[in-house]
């Protein structure tokens, strides 16, 4: 198995396009709203970080669509370890998220290539948002290398990687997969960094199953329908007991209409604000990354579906993910070497070569 759109951007753009149109819509009319006449964006469209006193050439350019946690965690911890300078763009003001003094400038994305002609490595999470693109048309119009960090679970509607790209992936399961058969990848196996962090500190802080069950909610998600994610759900919770916990994107109406109908089942709805990895609940869900998570700070995890697709059995057996009614599911398998340290280690070999 593999991606359904291993090559295609523009297949897989047009398909998530169709997943959520009035999002979608949202986000085109709020960009036409904020340029000019001209047909130029109105604001900056990126802020570059550069490292003061840095007295080098930059030879590194990481690039940040976003500042979630994964995007941090894949992208900037790497830039800590990293022995030589790195420029940084972003959506915004970085300045917190890293170490040392920086200076910040906005820049057009168009003006890269003149202000940074010596970067060698472009370090992204892929070009399938605004700013990897950019990243990517520039990386290839100076000649630069376009490395991608893989930041999450892949499922069949993951984005394609960009052509020619290296890639820096959780395991070599993981690398074939992504790469679907293509020859014009090359890929390193390097793990996790968020889950490597979640490692080191459940080691120091031992954590024991207690609770009633906990089902984490996935209806925002598009890799199945929204009837789907519900019935896995429902049945569960009806056949077993136990809490559903909404993800934190199903606040459209049709969610909170399902979970008040649900209520009025018996089914109880968590509203709380808590934490997921402060909850030592037992944890089911569908494909959640928190199953992984959780199994890591040693709680019992599993994942379940009535009826669930080829692709999602895959999904679970690559991850080493447990159905329910096996044993928990166990702790991933951690690298020797830090992620972000083998990153910086990797970009520092293919520099000095």
């Amino acid at each position: 198995m593999g991606l359904n759109y291993p090559l295609d951007l523009a297949a897989w753009s047009r398909w998530q396009q169709r997943q959520n149109r009035v999002r979608w819509a949202k986000h085109a009319l709020k960009s036409a709203l904020t340029r000019g006449g001209s047909g130029e964006s109105a604001v900056p469209a990126a802020y570059l970080h550069t490292p003061v006193m840095h007295g080098e050439q930059m030879q590194v350019l990481v690039v940040l669509d976003s500042f979630s946690p994964t995007s941090r965690a894949s992208l900037l911890e790497p830039v800590k370890r990293l022995q030589a300078p790195a420029v940084i763009l972003a959506p915004g003001d970085a300045r917190e998220y890293l170490e040392g003094e920086w200076s910040v400038e906005p820049v057009e994305l168009s003006s890269l290539a003149q202000k940074l002609p010596e970067v060698q490595i472009v370090l992204s999470l892929g070009h399938y948002l605004a700013l990897g693109y950019a990243a990517y048309d520039y990386a290839r119009a100076i000649g630069a290398q376009y490395w991608v960090v893989q930041h999450g679970l892949l499922v069949p509607n993951a984005p394609p990687l960009p052509i020619g790209s290296v890639l820096l992936a959780f395991s070599q399961q993981d690398a074939d997969y992504w790469k679907s058969g293509r020859k014009d990848i090359r890929s390193h196996a390097v793990g996790s960094q968020l889950l490597y962090t979640a490692a080191q500190t459940a080691r120091e802080q031992q954590q024991h199953t207690s609770g009633e069950i906990v089902f984490l909610g996935q209806m925002h998600g598009a890799e199945l329908p929204r009837a789907s994610f519900a019935r896995a759900a429902y049945t569960f919770l009806k056949n077993n007991g136990g809490v559903y916990r909404p993800h934190p994107s199903e606040k459209d109406k049709l969610s909170t209409l399902t979970h008040s109908l649900w209520e009025k089942t018996g089914i109880k709805i968590d509203r709380s604000s808590a934490a997921l990895k402060d909850l030592t609940n037992p944890v089911v869900s569908i494909f959640s990354t928190g199953v992984l998570e959780a199994a890591i700070r040693g709680i019992d995890a599993w994942v379940y579906h009535p009826a669930p697709p080829a692709w999602l059995e895959e999904f679970w057996d690559r991850y080493g993910m447990h159905r329910w009614g096996e044993t928990p599911t166990p702790a991933p398998e951690q690298p020797e070497t830090e992620p972000a340290q083998k990153i910086a280690e990797l970009i520092m070999e293919e520099l000095e070569n």
